[in-house]
């Protein structure tokens, strides 16, 4: 193992955050047996049914909420069982398994989809640092603890240019080595859209709100609204995925796979684009080249939120402090520890809102200077990564404030508020689009907003004169169960596009229609492998690692996503910050797969598992003398 680099588990100071998590679930009855990297340590526990065997369960989703979830965790199952471990697939609803997994770290491996967030070096920071092993939702889920690791996210923050690439790359490696996480493969968001209504469907990123604010209205669908019809002035999506329907809260972790219906009712004051971070609700803004930079934030004048009432700077300071502590102080007794993250308390202490946690760690204070000037005082980080905290929704004081009472769920070990656990329906957004109504689990309708700024005259050159006016009146999310039954929604004209990726056994289906589009577009939310570092044998880098090599993503891509998809080492694939080295060219460069063509070679597991001290009895690997 990396010695010094890969912590100990073992309980060292109870003021630490590590401890309480520890705690919390030891006292709420789960597997509260945390050992350090050694086998040493591991060898002191045992499993209930098998005292010396290895067991390891597998929690994913089931199939008709995710076509290839539930096949890779059986197919990861099979592999792990072939080298001698006791694995189970553990399917539970999408809730109870982010329950489960990010909120109460109740898991030994899940299967899961990597957001789409955590696609440049920064956002890599609350997933990964250790100042977040007791954070909520996809802030270090895997009670990962690494001190190199901890080292290059704080350095990385801080650098430009070539010493950043450097730092990252390293960084990259580090994780590689020690396999929090083992990232399996990249699929192909698969979808289908008709043409009758809009066009540009392939030139758009329809994971963006912006994507389908860029779309083109026919002249047909033109003319049809002209004639006081109303079937092309709405914009109709057929999706999976109920969740859409039922919460629309910008802060839940549980139910956002993507950001697409609150970012439309929710403006940020700015969208990171290629060409980096751009001004969108703000009109402009500059940063200081300070170590700990200075912003200072002019935003459009004369607009207001969806019920009227005045967009202003003191909304924006707000938005930060709730999304800080969504207690806004009331939490108290939290104590601070010498990283700077929260403490031990005797109950209360903030609670950040976990979606956003890595861009508002960036930020140190926020004022209103006046109605429509906004003062930043971030923490020490680059400029460019401190423009980041500027894509965060903007929330509204007079409809928000109400919301930070503490709410009591047996058995979380993590304390939350009305904030985080509102579903927000009916929400009040600042958006190009407002709510109209809703059925939950059934469809939610959005409706123009007519006094958003997208409707006025927007200076040449920026994010808004190039994304232009919102292109229908109306925008309808339906659910319809499977990706199957979407296309042939979309098939029978019924919507206008499949609003949530369906898997590669529609694309037939799409193909033999004159009437469909295909959009095969490289997804940027990977399925990985997490491991719970707190757990024994898990908790050991190199366990971790040998676990890797007896998954074989090249197989997953064929066998699971029948060829719509690619293999990859790290999540900032087909970026400028991945390593050469991690190329795949003949198999994982990292971590290369224990067999051949999908089939683990039992021999070789065996003998990379004895190499750590482990043994086997009639087949099974074991602990123990």
């Amino acid at each position: 193992m990396d010695a010094g680099a890969e912590r100990s588990g073992s309980m060292a100071d109870s003021s630490t955050p590590t401890v309480r998590r520890r705690a919390l679930l030891a006292a709420a009855g789960g597997t509260a047996a945390f050992a350090g990297g050694c086998l040493g340590r591991v060898r002191r526990f045992v499993d209930s049914d098998s005292p010396r065997r290895v067991r390891v369960r597998v929690a994913t989703l089931p199939s008709d909420t995710d076509p290839y979830a539930r096949r890779i965790a059986r197919q990861v199952a099979e592999w792990l069982r072939t080298a001698g471990l006791g694995a189970t697939v553990v399917p539970m609803a999408e809730e109870e398994l982010y329950r489960r997994a990010l909120l109460r770290g109740e898991f030994d491996l899940f299967v899961a989809r990597l957001p789409a967030q955590f696609r440049r070096p920064d956002a890599l920071y609350p997933l990964l640092h250790s100042r977040f092993v007791d954070g909520p939702g996809w802030q270090n889920p895997f009670g990962y603890e690494n001190d190199r690791v901890d080292d290059r996210l704080d350095a990385q923050r801080r650098a430009s240019g070539r010493r950043r690439m450097r730092l990252v790359r390293e960084l990259q490696s580090t994780i590689a080595r020690t396999q929090p996480f083992t990232l399996l493969a990249v699929p192909d968001d698969v979808r289908a859209a008709r043409r009758t209504a809009y066009t540009g469907w392939r030139g758009v990123d329809l994971r963006s709100p912006l994507g389908y604010l860029s779309l083109n209205r026919t002249e047909g669908a033109a003319e049809s609204r002209a004639g006081g019809q109303r079937r092309d002035d709405t914009l109709r999506l057929a999706a999976t995925d109920e969740r859409r329907t039922a919460n629309l809260n910008p802060l839940s972790v549980a139910h956002r796979s993507d950001g697409v219906l609150t970012g439309l009712l929710y403006d940020p004051l700015g969208y990171a684009t290629d060409e980096g971070v751009e001004p969108w609700r703000a009109d402009s803004w500059t940063l200081s080249d300070d170590d700990a930079p200075v912003g200072r934030v002019r935003l459009r004048e004369g607009t207001t939120w969806h019920d009227g009432e005045p967009f202003t700077a003191g909304d924006v300071a707000f938005t930060f402090a709730l999304l800080s502590d969504t207690t806004l102080g009331e939490g108290e007794g939290a104590t601070e520890g010498e990283d700077g993250s929260e403490g031990e308390d005797d109950g209360g202490g903030p609670v950040p809102a976990p979606r956003y946690r890595g861009l508002t760690t960036l930020v140190d204070e926020v004022v209103a200077a006046d109605e429509t000037t906004v003062e930043f005082r971030f923490v020490e980080c680059a400029p460019s990564v401190a423009a980041h905290a500027f894509t965060v929704p903007v929330l509204p004081e007079h409809v928000w404030r109400e919301r930070t009472a503490s709410v009591s769920r047996e058995g979380d070990a993590d304390p939350t508020t009305e904030a985080l656990t509102a579903d927000n329906v009916p929400p009040v957004g600042s958006g190009p689009l407002r709510f109209e109504g809703s059925t939950s689990g059934q469809e939610v309708v959005l409706e123009r907003f007519d006094d958003h700024f997208l409707t006025g005259e927007a200076a040449p050159g920026t994010l808004a004169r190039r994304v232009g006016d919102v292109p229908f009146e109306r925008f309808s999310v339906r659910v319809v169960g499977t990706g199957v039954t979407a296309v042939e929604t979309v098939a029978g004209g019924e919507a206008d596009a499949t609003g949530t990726p369906v898997g590669a056994d529609a694309v037939p289906r799409i193909g033999r229609s004159d009437a469909l589009e295909l959009l095969v577009e490289r997804s940027p939310a990977p399925y990985v492998v997490g491991y719970n570092a707190r757990r024994p044998h898990l908790s050991d880098a190199p366990f971790r690692r040998t676990l890797a090599r007896l998954l074989d993503a090249e197989h997953v891509v064929e066998a699971v996503f029948d060829g719509y998809g690619r293999p990859a080492v790290g999540p900032l694939w087909d970026t400028r910050w991945y390593p050469e080295s991690f190329e795949w060219t003949d198999g994982n460069p990292v971590t290369p797969f224990l067999g051949s063509d999908g089939d683990v070679d039992a021999g070789r597991a065996r003998e990379a598992f004895r190499a750590l001290g482990y043994r086997y009895e009639d087949g099974a690997l074991v602990v123990g003398p």
